[in-house]
This record gives structure tokens, C-alpha cells and sequence, in this order.
């Protein structure tokens, strides 16, 4: 085989192996995506991204930047302490909360202690929910479960006010991908949460 055939060869099992990343993103092996640092110093006063958080419904058809997404999931329910607890209050600190980014290039799921992305379902997702990107919150039904999902869509709104973003919460659309996406025994998704660039 001839060395030009060699590569190219090698080229197209590269493209197989490493399909499209969100919005920028580079860093990734396989179907993980390892997310940038986020930043933690950033954004308006507190008290300014309350007055300017508000539901919209209307999104640009634009990807989410990969600095954006990764302070998005990191505020939603990131490690924000050497022990290991969350952005969120937790009872017990349970952690019993998935949180899955539903895109164009697929559904993801997050995990917060490595802070990545690892691509669960292979569908243009943004086209289920009408937004570049969605945040699915799954928990069980126990006696805390919907506080915390308060709690992690809160912290997204708010970084949503401070970035700009336009977002919506919604208890409507939950069972979209109910057939297809596969969750932890006795969870449920319980809110999905549209974001973008306001349209």
C-alpha cells in the first residue's frame, strides 16, 4: 500500500473516531469531551444579574461558545470545593442530579467532578427543543430531588443574565427523549432548559 493511501485512509478513521465538537471546542478523545477551566472570577455583581434575569424564548440558531458552555454546566452543578460538593446546595449532600446538554452534535452528559462531556445519544438535538443548546435535569422523585433542581436551574439562569443569554425553564417538552435517552434506575428528567443567544 502506498504511503499516500496509508494516510488518507488513516485521515477518514480519524474523522470517524472524533465526530464534531459543540460550539468550539477542541479538547476531546473519542466521544469525550474534556470542557476548558471555567471562569471564576468573571461576570456582572450579583445584584445586577438578578435585576437582569428573565425567561426568553427566542434563541439564535447559533452554537453555544465552548467558554460559555463550560461555565454554564460548571455554574449549573460544578465542583466548587476540595471535597468535592457542587455549585448547588445538595441535601446530604446526595448529588443525586444528572444534568445532559442536548445540541445539534448529539445529547451529553455532564460529569462535574471531571468537568466533561460525554456524548450519550447521536442526534441533532437542538432540533427537539428549538434551541442551540438544552440542559436536561434528570433525579429520582425523593423528598429533595425537586429542590435541587431548582437550585442548579437558578444558578444557570443567573449566569444566563450575566452572559447575556437568552434562556427559558420548562416543565413542557420533559418527555421528548424519553425513548431514546437511557437514565440511572428511578431517575426522571424533571425540567429541560433552553439557552442561546436571544433571538
Amino acid at each position: 500500500m502506498k504511503m499516500h493511501t496509508v494516510i488518507v485512509t488513516a485521515l477518514a478513521v480519524a474523522l470517524l473516531l472524533f465526530p464534531a465538537l459543540p460550539g468550539d471546542a477542541k479538547a476531546a478523545t473519542g466521544n469525550v469531551i474534556t470542557l476548558p477551566a471555567p471562569d471564576k472570577s468573571g461576570g456582572m455583581p450579583l445584584m445586577k444579574a438578578l435585576n437582569e434575569r428573565k425567561s426568553r424564548r427566542g434563541f439564535k440558531d447559533e452554537a453555544i461558545a465552548q467558554k460559555d458552555l463550560s461555565n454554564l454546566l460548571w455554574a449549573a452543578f460544578g465542583v466548587n470545593r476540595s471535597d468535592g460538593r457542587r455549585t448547588a446546595p445538595m441535601a446530604r449532600n446526595s448529588q443525586q442530579l444528572e444534568i445532559y446538554a442536548a445540541m445539534g452534535t448529539g445529547v451529553w452528559r455532564y460529569d462535574g467532578i471531571k468537568h466533561t462531556l460525554t456524548k450519550v445519544l447521536e442526534r441533532d438535538a437542538s432540533k427537539d427543543f428549538g434551541a442551540p443548546l438544552t440542559l436536561i435535569y434528570a433525579a429520582p422523585g425523593g423528598l429533595h430531588d425537586a429542590m435541587h433542581v431548582g437550585s442548579v436551574y437558578q444558578n444557570v439562569g443567573l449566569y444566563c443574565a450575566s452572559a447575556g443569554l437568552a434562556n427559558v425553564v420548562k416543565a413542557t417538552g420533559v418527555d421528548i427523549l424519553k425513548n431514546d435517552l437511557t437514565l440511572p434506575a428511578g431517575y426522571e428528567i424533571r425540567i429541560v432548559h433552553p439557552i442561546g443567544k436571544p433571538g
